[in-house]
């Protein structure tokens, strides 16, 4: 039995190691960029425009992520006090997991291990979402953590 021919692959086929390295967050990147477009060019305070939250829909209740769409609108135009009236939260977060991706992707394109998160993150995270999540929805503190009401 003869082993198959080898195909010979051209120079300049395949991509530089750099962007194979940097695809996919230069990937995650291109479509935050896609939702950010739709977010500033359909604004989601016209109501329903995106929806209800299941959460406040059948629960009655604002679930962590309820405002987020309308703050991370409010970020891109740069009205950072309505963002925080949307959702502190968010509006805290968003920041950092642009730092976050902008690290990450560097970090990638130079060939240097994707930095790893200290073991405690990802359970401060949990604990802060949960937090959140209970006091938004403590009458006195709806007016500071509750999102905003619709215009």
């Amino acid at each position: 039995m003869t082993p198959a021919p080898q195909v010979a692959s051209s120079p300049g086929t395949a991509p530089p190691p750099h962007v194979r390295r940097g695809a996919v967050p230069l990937a995650l990147g291109a479509a935050a960029v896609a939702g950010a477009v739709l977010l500033v060019a359909r604004s989601p305070y016209v109501p329903l425009s995106y929806g209800i939250c299941p959460s406040v829909l059948f629960l009655g209740v604002s679930c962590p992520g309820c405002g987020g769409l309308r703050a991370t609108h409010d970020l891109l135009t740069g009205d950072l006090a309505a963002a925080w009236q949307a959702n502190p939260l968010w509006t805290l977060t968003a920041p950092l997991l642009a730092i976050a991706w902008l690290l990450w992707t560097v970090r990638r394109l130079r060939g240097e291990p994707s930095p790893v998160a200290p073991a405690w993150l990802p359970w401060t995270a949990l604990v802060a979402v949960v937090a959140f999540a209970v006091l938004r929805n403590v009458p006195a503190l709806v007016p500071y953590l509750g999102p905003a009401p619709l215009p």
